[in-house]
């Protein structure tokens, strides 16, 4: 298992090298430069914006500034904000943690919500339950995820106010104490929720198909065939066969989700990364967007990684080559 997870970490090496060589080529198509926000800030002059450009080494070749920015990188230097003033690794570090946090959550009542109906949908096909789950997905995947989101902020953030429509925690409560976290999480239920409501349609999906299909399998008919009580079969054997496809995807899941939103972060007003890339955009800050832009890449190797050595683990039959 060790050469497994040492082989695929080793692979994401030339791969991170290539999408390193597509953000900067990315970066470099942008219209304007990494200082044209600050064009915008009436207290620098033109003449002082050609200064920094001169020596940030702006008008070198484009390999030398390559080579230079991979170093920086590698050495956590990503740069400087310069419509923050602060380092890109200060303005990322303020809104990662509120992403992992807003992450962690909705994948909790993702699964929460995932499991048990695409078990019970699978386990009783064509039900009533069967038809209000397939409702249910048709819905998620026909309604556009704004239109939901601002639907739930408009009914329990605004009409019954039971949750805040903004923010990610009440200003004035003393950080590091109960009501803190606790706050914290009020804050994460709507945004969670709401978006643990689109994610959970594809697992749901799946489970549901992989429970109708291995009901169908040798083994479940052999296991009842042997008097294997049903409620048995399904939790140690379809249930646990069910699971492989979906442990395929959970890698994605978690970094997919970790990358952060941008949509919903941005109309829920959640400061994670996915609001800090938006506006980043808009205040055409690139050092910070460069940044997002590797490390969502980086993200996703890893979730390709996780899923590969997650499906070796639960089916040692699988074997990476």
């Amino acid at each position: 298992m060790w050469k497994v997870i040492t082989r695929r970490f080793l692979i994401m090496i030339p791969q991170l090298l290539l999408l390193s060589i597509i953000v900067f080529g990315l970066a470099k198509l942008m219209p304007g430069d990494p200082f044209s926000g600050l064009a915008e800030n009436p207290k620098i002059s033109p003449e002082q914006i050609e200064l920094i450009r001169q020596k940030s080494g702006f008008y070198k070749p484009w390999y030398e500034q390559y080579y230079t920015w991979l170093s920086n990188f590698l050495k956590g230097d990503f740069g400087l904000s310069y419509i923050s003033g602060k380092s890109v690794s200060t303005v990322i570090g303020e809104r990662i943690f509120n992403t992992l946090n807003l992450s962690l959550f909705t994948l909790i009542v993702t699964y929460l919500i995932a499991i048990p109906l695409g078990m019970y949908s699978g386990r009783y096909q064509n039900s009533r339950l069967d038809k209000f789950v397939g409702i249910y997905n048709f819905l998620a995947i026909a309604i556009p995820s704004f239109v939901l989101y601002l639907f739930m902020i408009l009914i329990f953030g605004f009409q019954l106010n039971w949750f805040p429509t903004s923010g990610s925690v009440d200003i004035g409560i003393e950080a590091g104490t109960l009501s803190y976290y606790l706050n914290k999480l009020y804050h994460l239920i709507l945004p969670g929720t709401t978006i643990a409501l689109f994610s959970a349609v594809t697992t749901i999906q799946y489970l549901r198909n992989e429970v109708i299909e291995a009901k169908q399998s040798d083994y479940v008919k052999t296991a009842r065939a042997k008097g294997v009580p049903i409620g048995k079969i399904y939790s140690d054997h379809i249930f646990r066969n069910s699971l492989l496809p979906i442990a395929a995807f959970f890698g994605f899941t978690i970094t997919g989700l970790f990358s952060g939103s941008i949509i919903a972060e941005t109309i829920f007003g959640y400061p994670g990364m996915g609001q800090l890339f938006v506006q980043s955009m808009e205040s055409r800050d690139y050092s910070v967007v460069v940044a997002l832009m590797l490390f969502s890449g980086f993200l996703t190797l890893v979730g390709s990684a996780l899923s590969d050595i997650i499906m070796a683990i639960v089916d040692p039959r699988i074997k990476l080559d």
